[in-house]
């Protein structure tokens, strides 16, 4: 119903006879002594009978405690709805005319709908303990304050237990109307927060028939999904259940997963479990969760010993928590009425003058007030923070009340047990929410948390049901296999006969389910041509296709559109091209070192030996004698280091530092080219202009590819190669005539393909090889429709093919071929650069640098100690004296010094002796 049909029915009421009370406001300014509170619900129902005593309690125990109203009291006036929204309507104007202050209920989100707009309008709050459609937002109702729970989170409670038991697909099976339409939207909300969907969704009738009740069960059993979410009233919902037990469906594979209705009809009538066990055994179902406390168990109490005497058949009168917040909504009005007065309010009414206008005929609308202080009360209301029977009542930003949590419960047996709980905060947790809540606040996080008990399932079951069957509707899933021209070794198609490795591993892999699974091939192509497989896959997605099985390679792109299993063959582009042998020649010594490095090396030989010879000349004789002996020796000692048999000793400390590093370089030279020469001699050597995809996408040659696979795109997008290079070819004959005639003669250089094709296209052609490594890292896999579970079961049979050995086996069966491989060839591409050995030669060059300017420094100094008349000459004559000193021995120069300390010791003597000389003469003058 919406605001114009409630307007409708508004005009529809006569008020028969005058009155006087819609005619003059009605102002009370002080505490009045009654405060007139109605409420609106239907007595017979679930809810209705519970939250009828429930409210009158209510009433009894704020009218009794003086201290909450100080002595005003609640005059409480009930209407019985009938479960007719109509009702509902016309009993709501009613208690419009008699100057009520709020109203407790409705119980029907679809009343309550209806009724919200007449409260906005006369300003009229209502406290609805039962209407839980997440669309009735304060937003769009700001006079409709829920004190129950919102269907929003236990949706998003419903939506975690699919998630956690990692099921994909459900069927929602509703009520339809504002209730539980509005309920499963939210719920396929949350469901694809987690990749999750509903698969169907069958409303019913909100007085639905037993006939109308086994046809919707009956489609239901016809789908694939076996998780069945139950959100409808509790005065039919049993009758859904006893028809799915005659149809067969409460045992296994079906999960069935009620909403709270399910829990309020327990907790109403605890014989339940006993006298309808077969029709329950197994359901899960939410409760709304309200922490014990003393409050609580005295009302429990107090609630027994009432209804003990009230019998219904002989079942007991139970209570459900929709009673528990039933009587915390009139105790959350007492609060606010009294924060209302206490702030100054009053109770006062008046017409509308909207309703004034529209006197017409003999509606007599003038006797609905409105109530000049709603607003104001309804502020208190939404800031009552107390504690009740439920725990605490606060109400968020949001106009919800706060810490929404629900008990997980499974009906087992003739009882039943509470698995977990779901909060808002902590999701599933074993433990109760405010105890999760405790431990958040202390550790900062729960261990508990994404945690259930363990649960019996329909049909006596502890093994989790995995959710979905085919469809039993006599129709087999239809698999599209590529009708192949080329490498039939992987999927070959001839008539109704369907062959090769991918279909073997199919069925190997179906060999390997619990389960079976009824399957037809269907050929897709014209046998003409390869078919292109993005077409094969896009038949999956308009539903002609439930899976390919062939080479389908798993791409970034296809994932998007389609679900994979786990690879069963790993398949990167590789590079092919033309190869020849490497005959031995009479100059295969050579090979091992590129051209640079033999320069190199030989450089760094006669370096090394100069280098030791500067060292060396002026202490040790063996690098003295003439040029030519000296040229010798430099030449005889740098190449004797290769195979460490110098004869010349070093005898410097200078020298001996530069050879040792010298020597460990030619230790990692020796070894280094020792392997390679070996490898070169022994393994035979293949050459092929091209080295890789990196020279490839460098140069200008034609490339070949499979026409209609991915490799183009890739290559074009990934590797920016000009199309105008990419030639496709259609078979691996094309191949070989592509790269015989070669780039000059209309073939191309090389060709570029998946590795499980070109291993196949090797093994019997032994003119070509793969060269460089694999540029990609792709696979094969199955391919189905987005978040089948049949994907999710197939992935786990390819990897126990595989760790059993069966995928190589498959593999051996149909791709070993026996004619050429190139794998035990070796290509020319390993030759040892200057690059691998730059380090070891920047190394010994550093030791030679850093010993020649130790020793020109040590000369240095040498020169000036021992030559200082030398040092104070002209700079020819220095540097000629310098060159001299150079060239002689340490042991002259040694003995020059020692001699020229002499020859100054014994001048000074003899100069003494003068002085003395001269000096007696004087005194003898």
């Amino acid at each position: 119903m919406n605001m114009n049909l409630a307007l409708l029915l508004l005009f529809m009421v006569f008020y028969k006879g005058s009155s006087t009370s819609g005619l003059n406001p009605t102002n009370v300014t002080a505490r009045p002594d009654v405060v007139n509170v109605g409420a609106i619900f239907t007595f017979d129902s679930v809810i209705g009978k519970i939250a009828k005593l429930a409210i009158t309690l209510a009433v009894e125990d704020v009218n009794s405690n003086p201290e909450i109203l100080n002595g005003t009291k609640l005059a409480l006036k009930m209407q019985n709805t009938k479960s007719s929204d109509f009702l509902g309507i016309i009993e709501a104007l009613q208690f419009m005319e008699n100057d009520t202050v709020a109203i407790i209920g409705p119980q029907f989100s679809a009343t309550a709908h209806v009724i919200s707009h007449i409260a906005d309008e006369l300003q009229v709050p209502l406290l609805s303990f039962a209407a839980t459609d997440p669309t009735l937002s304060p937003n769009q109702f700001p006079f409709l304050v829920r004190t129950t729970r919102s269907d929003l989170f236990e949706m998003a409670a419903v939506a975690d237990l699919v998630g956690y038991y990692e099921w994909r697909d459900v069927i929602a099976i509703f009520v339809n109307d504002d209730f539980g339409r509005n309920a499963i939207a939210a719920l396929g909300d949350k469901l694809s927060e987690k990749r999750c969907k509903i698969s169907y969704k069958v409303p019913l009738s909100p007085k639905a028939t037993k006939d109308e009740i086994r046809k919707a069960l009956i489609s239901v059993s016809s789908m694939e999904s076996r998780i069945v979410i139950l959100h409808i009233y509790t005065s039919w919902g049993l009758q859904v259940l006893t028809e799915a037990q005659s149809q067969m469906m409460m045992s296994s594979p079906y999960v069935w997963i009620a909403t709270d209705w399910f829990s309020t009809i327990i907790d109403s009538d605890p014989s339940l479990p006993f006298t309808a066990t077969d029709n329950i055994q197994g359901v899960l179902t939410l409760k709304m969760y309200t922490p014990e406390s003393e409050l609580k168990k005295k009302f429990k109490l107090r609630w027994s010993n009432l209804t003990s005497a009230r019998r219904v058949n002989g079942s007991s009168f139970g209570l459900n928590t929709y009673g528990l917040y039933a009587y915390d909504s009139v105790w959350l009005l007492a609060h606010a009425l009294d924060s209302f007065f206490s702030r100054g309010g009053n109770i006062s009414f008046a017409n509308d003058s909207n309703l004034r206008e529209l006197r017409v005929g003999k509606l007599n609308l003038d006797a609905l007030n409105m109530f000049n202080g709603g607003s104001q009360l309804l502020q208190s209301i939404l800031e009552v923070n107390t504690t009740g029977l439920t725990g605490q009542i606060k109400f968020n930003p949001d106009g919800n009340l706060i810490n929404p949590a629900f008990e997980v419960i499974n009906v087992i047996g003739t009882g039943t047990r509470t698995i977990g709980y779901w909060s808002n905060s902590s999701g599933l947790s074993l433990d109760p929410p405010d105890k999760s809540q405790r431990k958040l606040h202390f550790n900062g996080s729960s261990t508990d948390t994404q945690r259930l008990y363990s649960v019996i399932w329909p049909g006596q079951t502890t093994q989790k049901p995995r959710g979905w069957v085919f469809p039993d509707n006599g129709r087999k899933l239809r698999i599209g296999v590529p009708n192949r021209v080329s490498y039939r070794e992987f999927v070959g198609v001839k008539g109704t006969e369907f062959t090769g490795y991918c279909i073997d591993v199919f069925q190997a892999a179906l060999n390997e389910l619990p389960y079976g699974v009824p399957f037809k091939f269907i050929a897709f192509g014209d046998g003409k041509k390869n078919p292109e497989n993005n077409e094969l896959l896009h038949r999956i997605q308009i539903g002609e296709f439930d899976g390919v099985v062939g080479d389908i390679t798993i791409t970034t792109s296809r994932t998007k559109v389609v679900d994979f299993t786990q690879p069963y063959v790993e398949s990167g582009l590789v590079v092919v091209a033309p190869i020849r042998k490497l005959n031995s020649s009479a100059w295969a010594f050579l090979r091992p070192f590129t051209p640079m490095m033999w320069g190199v090396t030989g450089i760094f030989f006669l370096v090394v030996g100069a280098v030791v010879w500067l060292l060396e000349r002026r202490t040790n004789e063996d690098f003295r004698g003439s040029p030519r002996k000296q040229f010798v020796t430099i030449i005889w000692f740098s190449f004797s280091t290769m195979f460490f048999s110098q004869k010349e000793k070093t005898g410097s400390t200078l020298g001996r530092f530069v050879l040792i590093i010298w020597l460990f370089v030619v230790l990692i030279l020796n070894s280094s080219y020792i392997a390679s020469l070996t490898s070169i001699l022994t393994v035979e050597q293949l050459s092929s202009p091209v080295k890789g995809i990196e020279s490839l996408a460098t140069g200008k040659d034609r490339i070949g590819f499979l026409k209609n696979s991915f490799a183009e795109n890739y290559l074009t997008d990934e590797l920016n190669i000009h199309k105008s290079r990419l030639v496709p070819l259609n078979s691996p004959e094309e191949y070989e005539k592509a790269l015989k005639d070669g780039p000059n003669a209309g073939g191309v250089a090389a060709v570029i393909d998946e590795r499980a094709y070109m291993e196949l296209f090797l093994s019997v052609r032994c003119g070509y090889s793969i060269v460089g490594q694999e540029f990609t890292k792709m696979g094969w896999g199955f391919a189905f429709p987005r978040d089948s579970p049949l994907a999710i079961d197939m992935s786990t049979a390819v990897l126990k093919l595989s760790e059993k050995g069966d995928l190589q086996k498959i593999h051996d069966k149909w791709l070993m071929k026996s004619a050429c491989s190139a794998e035990g060839a070796k290509q020319a591409v390993d030759r040892l650069p200057m690059s691998s050995f730059w380090g070891l030669f920047l190394l010994s060059g550093t030791a030679c640098f850093l010993a020649l300017v130790l020793h020109v420094l040590h000369m240095a100094h040498q020169y000036c100690k021992h030559y200082d008349s030398d040092c104070e000459s002209s700079q020819v004559k220095r540097l000629r004296s310098f060159v001299s000193f150079v060239n002689k021995r340490e042991e002259e120069v040694k003995s020059r010094t020692k001699r020229r300390r002499t020859e100054k010791a014994s001048n000074k003597v003899v100069h003494d002796q003068d002085c003395s000389c001269i000096d007696g003469l004087d005194e003898s003058v």
